[in-house]
């Protein structure tokens, strides 16, 4: 079955927050940042914005001109690892507000890589006929579990969401074909279990192992882009665009440099909205619709804590 994105949304909250609060906080120079991770400011969610709500205002900026009522859509997924409420999720809010009341609503966890699982759970359900219109929520509010202070990652993190929304049906000509979704696991490698953590009564979210982190992504991004490309024929030299993980703009280079791909062609946010979690790699999408002409080809890959990493293959 062929399945397309019909509409892309995202929310960036207002706040920002410059390299320069940091040098009081933890001792790190902005300067330093800004080499280190190619941050120079990051999104912050305000003091009554949460993951839910932010997820809620990415569906509301893509509900204008959907070429379907919110109602007829019977699947919602999504994807956070950093909940406002593990039980009343981002999708059953989403349901909620927007009366689909034939939605299933689930939720999905794999650290950085949530988003790119969502969208295969959402595969699987139409794989097996039990959905016919999907909605995607991917939303991280780090900062509510950040610890400003430590040195090793408390500058890292940002805010934000993003929404797609997806049917069998190519209803513009700007709609997306999906044509290839990869994810894998990788808990049995490297420091996969300790590198990165989110213990919300016990020292919110760090990553004591950023250079195991480091080497990790730059392979697994790559691969799982090479293996969603051999499910539909398709070779790196074949894509457009890559918007991968925005964690650190290092690994972006550094995955340039092992593919020979462009760095002009890598779709970055990173600088103005540091780490936004498992959103990033489709936020940075949504914010960079403008360069994206009819026939290209664009591969999201992602590396996520744990380990896990996952790519999707959009043709547009």
């Amino acid at each position: 079955m062929d399945l397309y994105v019909n509409k892309i949304s995202h929310y960036i909250p207002e706040g920002v927050v410059e390299n320069s609060y940091f040098k009081e906080v933890n001792g790190l120079d902005e300067e330093w940042i800004y080499s280190r991770t190619g941050i120079k400011t990051r999104s912050k969610a305000g003091k009554e914005e949460n993951t839910n709500t932010m997820g809620i205002k990415a569906v509301d900026n893509g509900v204008e001109d959907l070429p379907y009522p919110m109602e007829s859509i019977d699947l919602i997924v999504a994807a956070t690892y950093s909940p406002y409420d593990t039980v009343a999720t981002i999708a059953h809010m989403v349901q909620r507000r927007y009366h689909a009341e034939r939605a299933k609503c689930v939720s999905v966890s794999s650290a950085c890589s949530s988003f790119i699982n969502a969208m295969e759970v959402v595969e699987g359900y139409f794989a097996m006929g039990k959905a016919h219109r999907a909605l995607v929520i991917a939303s991280e509010h780090n900062t509510a579990y950040a610890n400003e202070t430590d040195p090793q990652s408390g500058h890292l993190w940002g805010d934000g969401a993003v929404a797609f929304f997806i049917s069998p049906e190519k209803y513009r000509e700007s709609d997306a074909q999906i044509l290839s979704i990869y994810t894998q696991g990788l808990g049995h490698i490297g420091k996969s279990t300790s590198a990165v953590y989110l213990r919300p009564r016990n020292g919110g979210i760090g990553m004591p192992e950023g250079r195991d982190v480091f080497i990790n992504a730059c392979h697994y991004m790559v691969e799982a882009l090479e293996r969603a490309g051999e499910r539909c024929g398709k070779k790196l030299s074949d894509l457009n665009y890559i918007s991968s993980h925005q964690a650190n703009q290092r690994i972006i280079r550094n995955i340039a440099r092992q593919t020979g791909f462009p760095e002009e062609c890598f779709l970055m946010n990173i600088e103005n909205r540091g780490n936004t979690g498992c959103p990033s790699c489709a936020i940075s999408l949504s914010e960079n619709l403008h360069r994206i002409q009819k026939g290209d080809l664009v591969g999201l890959t992602v590396f996520g804590g744990g380990y896990s990493c996952g790519a999707m293959l959009l043709q547009f």
